[in-house]
Formats: C-alpha cells, sequence, structure tokens
C-alpha cells in the first residue's frame, strides 16, 4: 500500500465533496449542475480559502495543509469526529523514516481470561484487530457468527467473512449495511497505516473477488464502530438482534474488544440461551472457551 499521502487525500476530498448536497450545505442552488455535490469553488467559499489553493489540495500538489484548514474543510463537508480524524490523519501523516515496523498482535492474558468470563454470563464477544484481523472469541461469539479459531490463520478476518463467505449473506439480515461499515472500516485502518503490506494485499484480494467490496471502497467512507445493534438470522435460532459496544482492552489501541449483548428477558435473549442447548445437542462446537487459546496476527 502507498505511503505517499496526497491520492488517498485527494481521493477523500472528492468523494466527500460529491456526498454534499447545495441545500446540505446551506447553498442556494440555481440552474443545472454538472457534478454532484458541491463544486469545487463552492466548497472552498464555504471553507474560507482560495479555489485555487483548493484545487491544488484536491489534485495532490499542495503540501501545505494546516490544521486549521483541515478543521475548516472538514466543517464544510459536515464530516463526523471518524471523517474528520481521518482527514487530519491522511493528510498530514507521520513521515515514513518515524514509523515502526507492526507488530505481531497478541492477545493479553486477561483479555483472553474476560472472553471466557463474558461467555459465562451470555455474553458473545470477540476482538479484532490491524485489518479486521480476528484475534479471539469465546464460545457464544463462534456459535452465532462462526468458529474464526477453526480457520487457517490467514482466513482469521472479518472483512474476508462479511464479503467472501456466503454464510455471512444469510447470517446478517441486514447484509449492505454491514458490508458498507465493514468497508468503511477498513478504510480507517487504511488511513492509519498506509503502508502497511498485509492490509494492501487484503484490500487487492477483496476488489478482486467481491464486486460488492470494489464499489464501497471506491465510496471512500469510513466508520469507527463504536455502538450499536446488529439483526441475525441464525440457522439454528432463527431471528435474533443484539447490541455492541466496543472497547479497548490493551495498550495497544489498534484492537477492540466487541460485546454483544441482548435485552434482558427477550427473545433474542432466551434465543441466545437456546443456541447454547442446540450447539450442545448437536456438537456443533465443543465445550472449550474459543477466547482462552492463544492468538496472534502479523
Amino acid at each position: 500500500m502507498s505511503d505517499r499521502r496526497e491520492p488517498h487525500l485527494a481521493a477523500f476530498l472528492r468523494a466527500a465533496r460529491a456526498r454534499l448536497t447545495p441545500s446540505e450545505a446551506g447553498i442556494v442552488d440555481v440552474g443545472r449542475r454538472r457534478v454532484e455535490g458541491l463544486r469545487r469553488e463552492e466548497l472552498a467559499m464555504l471553507a474560507g480559502v482560495s479555489v485555487d489553493y483548493y484545487a491544488r489540495l484536491e489534485q495532490g500538489r499542495s503540501k501545505s495543509a494546516s490544521p486549521e484548514v483541515l478543521d475548516a474543510l472538514a466543517d464544510a463537508l459536515r464530516l463526523d469526529d471518524a471523517e474528520r480524524t481521518h482527514l487530519h490523519t491522511i493528510a498530514r501523516p507521520a513521515p515514513a523514516g518515524r514509523r515502526r515496523a507492526a507488530r505481531p498482535q497478541r492477545l493479553h492474558p486477561a483479555t483472553r481470561d474476560l472472553l471466557a468470563t463474558l461467555g459465562t454470563v451470555f455474553r458473545p464477544a470477540f476482538v479484532l484487530g490491524r485489518r479486521l484481523d480476528v484475534l479471539g472469541q469465546n464460545r457464544l461469539a463462534a456459535l452465532l457468527v462462526g468458529d474464526f479459531d477453526g480457520l487457517p490463520q490467514a482466513e482469521r478476518n472479518q472483512a474476508r467473512f462479511v464479503f467472501l463467505d456466503p454464510h455471512a449473506r444469510e447470517l446478517y439480515m441486514d447484509w449492505d449495511e454491514v458490508a458498507a461499515d465493514t468497508a468503511a472500516m477498513l478504510r480507517l485502518d487504511a488511513g492509519r497505516h498506509p503502508d502497511d503490506p498485509a492490509l494492501g494485499r487484503l484490500v487487492g484480494d477483496l476488489s478482486i473477488r467481491s464486486p460488492e467490496f470494489r464499489r464501497l471502497w471506491a465510496r471512500n467512507r469510513v466508520h469507527q464502530r463504536s455502538t450499536g445493534a446488529k439483526r441475525y438470522h441464525h440457522p439454528l435460532v432463527g431471528h435474533l438482534t443484539v447490541t455492541y459496544q466496543t472497547l479497548t482492552p490493551t495498550d495497544d489501541t489498534d484492537q477492540m474488544l466487541m460485546v454483544y449483548d441482548t435485552e434482558p428477558d427477550s427473545p433474542s435473549a432466551h434465543a441466545v440461551r437456546l443456541l447454547v442447548e442446540k450447539a450442545a445437542e448437536r456438537g456443533t462446537v465443543t465445550g472449550r472457551d474459543h477466547g482462552t487459546r492463544g492468538a496472534e496476527a502479523p
């Protein structure tokens, strides 16, 4: 993956400008428009910069974007917090000489214990690392989504599952939304780690094998997962809805602990318990808790 900032910044600005309509930006639209979203001169006016300067920035011909200018552009483009941070990251990355090679990611023993403990109180949980690699999961997460621990190391990846595994389309009732968020999370990771060769290979492979991923990647959206809900149609227990929250379990800010929950005494809560019972009857997953296995990703 290229470590040059200009193509990433230019593509992100063009995409964000195309998504913002004149009415959303408070601009009176008069006459026919030949471009989607705002014109360059309109965005430049809103951000308080010259049209020439903005054009050079969007074309990758300017290397002088200050934090103040980036904030003005973020305000004009109505960017959310994740998008604003991403804009600053791709516009002003750390010099290549200061970047350290990424160390393999490992689960801390305390995190493995936490995964196991959450499983005993019927909380599916898993840990995602860089590139959305699945670093660990507890037994309930394996039952609900899939047994990543049973896959080869290179295939333990949430994006590969969403876009390449047919089971994902059946499992996620809102697959289109999940897919869009997944691609946007990878795009956010690409901004943080522009020189990660493994991420470049993953994006290339997904682009070749999944037209949906290729389309979503071209949108240049970014997403930071924090809280939300997911709807599943599980082959054993049918429909259920879970809420989730994201935590950082260690000092590795590239790890995300995803904890799922259900409304007490709801049909979804009963479905989770029924899932454990049915899986035990069928021998789908052993009694071993997947969160107790060591995990590592490059």
